[in-house]
Formats: C-alpha cells, structure tokens, sequence
C-alpha cells in the first residue's frame, strides 16, 4: 500500500504542471475581440473569436477590443483667425480595424489618438472664425474627422465621427453677439414691415384703378363700408360724397370764381 501510494505521490507534481499548462494554453476569446499573438518575438497574427490554443512561456498575447472607443477630448485653448480666444471641446469616436497593426505599428495606439485629436482640434479651430464655429460645426466635424481618420489608418484605427461639443466665448464679446442678433432681428422687421407696405401699395393702386374703371363702383364699395364704420364707437360719421353725385352739383368754387371775374369787368366798364 505504501508503495502505491508513493507511486501517486510522485504523478501528482506532473499531474499539476499539466494542468497549469493546459490552462495557461487554452483561451478564450469573445467576439468584439481579438488576441495578437508574438512568438518568441515574433508577430504570428491575431486570433479569434472563440477557443484558442497557445504556447504558454514562448507566446506573448495582446488583447485588443473592436468595439467603438469613446474619447473625451477635454477643453482646447484656441484663438481662432479673427483674433478671438475661445475654448473648444469635443468627442471622437473610433475603434480598431487591424489590430495587428495597432499593437505593432504604435506604442499606445489610445494615448497616441488623444493627443493627435487635440492637436487637430486646436489646429482647425485656429484656422476658422469665430462665425464658423458657432453656425458650421458639421463642417468642421467633417474636416477634423478626416484628417483624424487618415492620419490613425497606418495604426489600424478608423475614426467614425467627430463633434465639437461647447465652444466658450468671452462673457463682454458674448454681449457684443446678442446686441449684433438684436440689430439683425430688427433689421430684418424693417425689411419686412416695407415690404408689406410696398405690396399693400401696389394692391391699393389697382384697386383704385378698377374701382375708377366701373361707374357706381366707388358708391358700392362705399355701401359695403358702413357696416365697419357703425360697428366703431363714436357719434360722428364721415360720410362722403360720390363722385358720380359730385359731378351732378354745381361747383361752388369754381361759380365763386366766375362771380368775381364777372365783377371786375364790371369795375373796368
């Protein structure tokens, strides 16, 4: 019995190593995710997703996620082309497509993204005016999203969208914008305001020329006006005369001026 027992005694240490070999061999990897394997220094590929077998002690593994990676690029001092420091922030979203290459080709692929996004921010932001960061983000979303994505493509990352979160202006040259959108607004009420003068004008001369056209146009237009005119307080009323009834009547003016031609010749006699 002794020696039985001696015998299992000396396969349990082996029994150990070959399970802490397979262990060590055996992993398993999910699917937005890939392991780059080095062996003895040298790059082999990736593999995954699912069961994967290696060399422990003579393979190296790198884990690498394919998922989209949100990075937060913090607050950008910027004086942008027409002289006006602001403060700019964003968002850039990317994710690893070779991640052979984003384990070989740089260091820290992560920390190399952050940096070159707030270099680019500022660098494009320097390079348009205060009205284009305000009023044209997506187009500098486009730019910065391109230079992004064709700078990080040697790594193996592609970048899939930019956008400028908060631009921060100076509290007096924030009073100076609303006074300059108060002017505008105004402006354009007074454009307006002519406009419809000017179009109302235009009805109002038709009008009168097709109402001057018809005989008894002018009286019957007057008819339909009353009933507005009683409906308005007060207790006196405008009422005038018709042309066509103008015309009928003698002109008192006009048998004035004949009575005081006819007494100067009298006086000349």
């Amino acid at each position: 019995m002794q020696e039985i027992f001696g015998d299992v005694g000396l396969y349990i240490p082996i029994l150990v190593i070959v399970f802490l070999f397979l262990t060590s061999a055996i992993k398993i990897v999910r699917e937005y995710e890939r392991l780059v394997v080095f062996r003895l220094g040298r790059l082999i590929g990736e593999k995954g997703p699912g069961f994967v077998l290696v060399i422990p002690i003579v393979d190296k593994l790198v884990r690498i996620s394919l998922r989209i990676i949100t990075l937060d690029v913090p607050s950008q001092e910027v004086i942008t082309r027409d002289n006006v420091t602001t403060s700019v922030n964003a968002v850039v979203y990317y994710r690893v497509v070779e991640p052979n290459r984003a384990v070989n080709n740089v260091e820290d692929f992560k920390m190399a993204t952050a940096q070159l996004a707030q270099t680019t921010l500022r660098s494009v932001a320097g390079q348009a005016d205060l009205d284009e960061l305000l009023s044209e983000r997506e187009k500098l979303n486009s730019k910065i999203q391109g230079i992004l994505d064709e700078a990080t493509d040697p790594w193996g990352i592609k970048v899939t969208a930019v956008e400028i979160k908060d631009v921060v202006i100076p509290e007096s040259l924030q009073k100076a914008i609303s006074r300059q959108a108060t002017a505008e607004r105004e402006r354009r009420a007074v454009i307006v305001q002519a406009d419809g003068e000017r179009e109302a004008a235009g009805r109002i001369a038709e009008a009168a020329k097709t109402l001057a056209a018809q005989e008894g146009s002018f009286y019957i237009r007057l008819l339909r006006t009353l009933p507005e005119i009683a409906s308005q307080q007060g207790n006196l009323i405008a009422f005038p005369l018709p042309i066509e009834l103008r015309q009928l009547l003698p002109d008192p003016f006009k048998a004035a001026i004949e009575l005081t031609e006819e007494q100067k010749k009298d006086d000349e006699e």
